[in-house]
């Protein structure tokens, strides 16, 4: 149990009313960690006067532990029952000092009166001094320790501060009863001082049990740490790499660009280009000007490119299926002598101002020249409705270290804007794009761009894994994350990683199913319907070496929980002779406390530890 001592009244001596609200009061009725309803909280006062002597409380805490609170709002009781008091500050084992930030003069009373009182009677014990209301003189209350400007009328902070050091405490500033004050502020010191009282008090019981089994002939045998469970290194991403390979491979390209002469520049891929430019957005019509609704953005369209929906081109290329690459000129022919270095900025993330200005002045000798087309790049850049915000691009580049496609593609995932192939799941089609998947994925990009059907196809039927499954995997290969919804479909995303053989999104969801079994306690491992032998046999079927070995030392260290589960027994002679050899606790443990427990019972005793 938890026994804490209030002393004080936090409310304004001049608007007192007859309501039993307050700090205490507040704080039991609203905390999430104190249990009790209105009618059993407030138990017994010592006196039947309109203002008793103290109000007793009762509740628990942290489930199970018994909380018992002393509520004083007046200090008669130092002058009337002495033996009282004292007896109630020495059993406590947290002090709570409150007082009303406008009502001084009862401050200084209880300041000169009752704190040396106080004083002489602590032991050890946390003190908190707490400072309710808000002061009446000022617009906002002042916080600072060195202000002076709240003297007069009220209790200053310095004061409040100063009478904290003299005992010890700490001091806390409560403007309103309200969630914040009461429960985050107020609360989170209270439950800390609670928490240390406990593991005291769990301490000193200890002790005491150590020292009572010196006196008996045998003693309890020592149970033995689990074994270390195996660690799981996740694998580093490759997402950058990824889409910046996709510039240099020539697959899936649906965009040339031109110079004014007509002659190819480079190619790319509009799905890239869009993820992070809404000037290719509107060149590529995924939102027209209405949507976009920003003349720079719209006047940098007009002025950097021009759709060629003639012949095809000198030099274009032939060998995409389906539609031809969209032709677009490059007006600019300073901007178009860089675009090879500018697309290569943009595929490697967008961040890299310093390599990309320096790729620039190797072309152009002029510095003017240089400042006019970095200046375009960051046009095209823009966010639309905002002030350009890379002005600075040393601090855009330290601010914006990482790729940022994986935020920008997640806006084409499973919509049909520009999408160019349709997988068919469980009787639904999901749209996707041809260059994100062969960028992510080795087996797909084999499969569009080798001798399948599905090179030449549109519409590509997926077996054997459901639509939500394969959404969540694509969702990986856009925006390289994933958030699976439980353990089941952690299982599910990772055999479909497995099917298209990327590693890392195992590797992920073996780190949630990991994480997932390590956070149940013991009872929500004994009653949930999670059968781990067929997760563990999934594991090792899929390849998932890593995981399956893992579940194999959970089943050993949770020996007792899974032994007495109907699934135990499918385990494999292998399995079940690995679990034996690793389980927690032993049978040597189990024997020797069975020995114990018959040793004490023999001797009529009762046994102080288990």
């Amino acid at each position: 149990s938890i026994h804490i001592v209030a002393l004080g009244n936090e409310g304004d001596s001049f608007h007192q009313d007859s309501r039993p609200s307050g700090l205490i009061r507040t704080y039991l009725g609203r905390s999430p960690l104190v249990s009790g309803d209105e009618s059993s909280l407030l138990l017994s006062a010592t006196s039947t006067v309109a203002r008793p002597v103290f109000t007793e409380y009762q509740a628990s805490a942290f489930g199970n532990v018994k909380l018992v609170v002393h509520d004083c709002p007046v200090w008669d009781i130092f002058d009337s029952d002495w033996y009282s008091s004292r007896n109630l500050i020495g059993g406590a084992d947290i002090i709570v000092i409150k007082y009303n930030v406008n009502d001084k003069f009862s401050f200084h009373e209880v300041k000169d009166n009752y704190i040396p009182v106080i004083k002489r009677a602590l032991n050890s014990v946390p003190v908190i001094i707490a400072a309710v209301g808000t002061r009446q003189n000022e617009e906002l209350p002042c916080t600072c320790p060195l202000c002076t400007s709240d003297r007069g009328s009220c209790v200053s902070t310095t004061e409040g501060i100063q009478l904290a050091k003299e005992l010890g405490a700490t001091y806390l500033e409560l403007h309103s009863l309200d969630d914040f004050y009461i429960g985050k502020y107020f609360g989170g010191v209270l439950e800390y001082f609670m928490i240390q009282a406990l593991n005291q008090k769990t301490s000193e019981k200890m002790k005491k049990r150590k020292m009572s089994n010196s006196f008996h002939g045998i003693r309890p045998p020592q149970l033995e740490q689990p074994e270390k469970m195996p660690v799981l290194k996740a694998e580093a991403s490759h997402y950058n790499s990824d889409l910046h390979n996709l510039l240099f491979c020539c697959q899936c390209v649906d965009v040339v660009f031109y110079n004014p002469d007509l002659k190819e520049v480079v190619e790319a891929h509009k799905i890239v280009l869009c993820a992070v430019s809404h000037v290719f957005m509107l060149l590529f019509n995924v939102k027209s000007p209405a949507d976009i609704q920003d003349s720079s953005i719209i006047r940098t369209a007009q002025d950097l490119f021009a759709i060629n929906r003639e012949a095809v081109c000198p030099g274009a290329s032939q060998d995409s299926p389906g539609n031809p690459p969209l032709r677009v000129i490059v007006k600019d022919a300073l901007f178009c002598s860089c675009l090879s270095d500018i697309l290569r900025f943009i595929y490697s993330g967008a961040f890299q101002w310093e390599e990309l200005e320096e790729d620039i002045r190797k072309k152009l000798k002029d510095s003017g020249d240089v400042s006019n087309v970095i200046e375009k790049v960051k046009c095209i850049l823009k966010t639309p409705g905002k002030i350009n915000c890379l002005r600075n691009c040393k601090t855009y580049q330290a601010r914006k270290p990482l790729w940022f496609y994986n935020t920008s593609l997640k806006f084409f995932l499973n919509k049909p804007m520009l999408a160019d192939v349709v997988f068919e799941i469980q009787g639904t089609t999901v749209p996707a794009h041809r260059a994100i998947l062969v960028a992510r994925c080795e087996v797909m990009a084999a499969m569009f761009n080798g001798n399948y059907m599905e090179a030449k196809s549109v519409l590509i039927p997926v077996y054997g894994v459901s639509k939500e499954t394969f959404l969540s995997f694509l969702e990986y290969l856009y925006t390289d994350s994933c958030c699976p919804a439980g353990i089941f479909q952690a299982m599910c995303l990772l055999i479909c990683a497995e099917m298209y053989q990327v590693s890392r999104l195992q590797h992920i969801c073996e780190l949630f199913i990991i994480t997932q079994l390590q956070s149940m306690p013991s009872r929500e491992l004994a009653s949930m319907n999670l059968d781990i032998v067929d997760l563990l046999k999934k594991a090792k079927f899929h390849h998932s070496d890593c995981l399956s070995t893992w579940l194999l030392h959970f089943i050993a260290t949770n020996y007792l929980i899974f032994s007495q589960k109907p699934e135990f027994q499918d385990l494999s002679v292998e399995e079940r002779s690995f679990v034996e050899k690793h389980r927690w606790p032993s049978n040597l443990y189990l024997k020797q406390l069975a020995e114990y427990r018959k040793y004490i019972h023999s001797r009529k005793c009762r046994c102080l530890v288990m």
